[in-house]
């Protein structure tokens, strides 16, 4: 049985560590990532500007594909599937067949639609060379400003402090983790993010960015205000990474995401989709708990194992 991974984060990684210990005979699996190094610890990001190195947040043990027997192609992105013959094409023309597909993709960061958010020093929080981009304009930089007040907007904050900028977080909403708290948890939080030497700024409209003044950006507000900044990096949610899946005319959920069944199947029964990417019962699981669990699942299942269901 050929099985192709698609995805090599820390989701599509637990898939790989539970067929291998499944040990099923005969299986050959192929994982293609499109990043240029295996999963590593999404989770801990932040420590990176702490001095942590990339090696350090692997998730890989050294040896773990040649045990495994498992085969790791790195920078390899899919351009398409083909559910009919089952087979996929990568960016560079090859054809791959397969006998099982899992579609560990992940999400991406969702910027707003913001004019001038592609500008120069503007970053995404997502990726180890996001980060490494991120402390290379730190170095040249002053003042970094977060847009997104959620929980890892906070953490983002928190690495521009390590990087020794003024820092700052703007948030479309009242309050800051919106989601998580009421009013009086938000004024709480506001205050002890402050005394960290955070400034916050609640209820802003960001409507444009242009050259600064005084710093290399300008952040325009839509009450009129603006705020000045070197860096800028989003951090305002994330979106599943289900293009594939609609490309290849998969079901897809109302929020996005491939709809998946109690093992993770998807609409076609020879493709599963685990972790950010899959939407089950209507929702998407934007934490790696959820992850680990559909991956149990999918492993199992394909592995021909004692059924056991994702719950949620």
């Amino acid at each position: 049985m050929k099985i192709i991974v698609v995805g090599h984060g820390m989701v599509g990684h637990k898939f790989l560590e539970e067929m291998h210990q499944l040990q099923v005979p005969g299986v050959h699996v192929t994982v293609l990532c499109e990043e240029p190094r295996p999963a590593y610890d999404r989770v801990h990001l932040s420590e990176f500007f702490a001095g942590k190195r990339a090696e350090d947040l692997s998730l890989v043990a050294p040896d773990f594909f040649e045990q495994s027997g498992f085969e790791l192609r790195l920078n390899t992105r899919v351009a398409s599937i083909e559910r009919r013959n089952k087979t996929l094409t990568t960016q560079d023309g090859e054809i791959l067949a397969y006998d099982k597909l899992v579609l560990a993709t992940g999400s991406s960061p969702f910027v707003p639609p913001v004019r001038g958010n592609d500008r120069e020093r503007c970053f995404v929080y997502r990726t180890i060379e996001d980060l490494q981009a991120m402390a290379a304009a730190g170095a040249i930089s002053r003042s970094g400003v977060v847009v997104g007040g959620g929980l890892l907007g906070l953490e983002c904050a928190k690495a521009l402090r390590d990087l020794g900028l003024q820092t700052h977080v703007v948030e479309f909403a009242p309050r800051l983790m919106t989601v998580q708290v009421d009013d009086e948890g938000g004024r709480i939080l506001r205050n002890k993010i402050e005394a960290l030497g955070v400034h916050v700024h609640t209820s802003r409209n960001t409507t444009e960015i242009i050259n600064g003044a005084t710093a290399h950006h300008r952040m325009v507000f839509a009450d009129g205000t603006h705020l000045e900044t070197d860096m800028i990096v989003f951090s305002a949610g994330i979106r599943p990474r289900d293009e594939l899946a609609r490309q290849c005319a998969l079901a897809i959920g109302p929020r996005g995401g491939v709809v998946i069944d109690s093992v993770c199947r998807s609409s076609d029964h020879d493709v599963f989709a685990i972790g950010e990417c899959a939407a089950w019962n209507e929702q998407v699981f934007g934490l790696v708990a959820p992850g680990y669990d559909m991956a149990r699942v999918a492993a199992r299942f394909i592995a021909g194992q004692e059924q056991v269901a994702f719950a949620g």
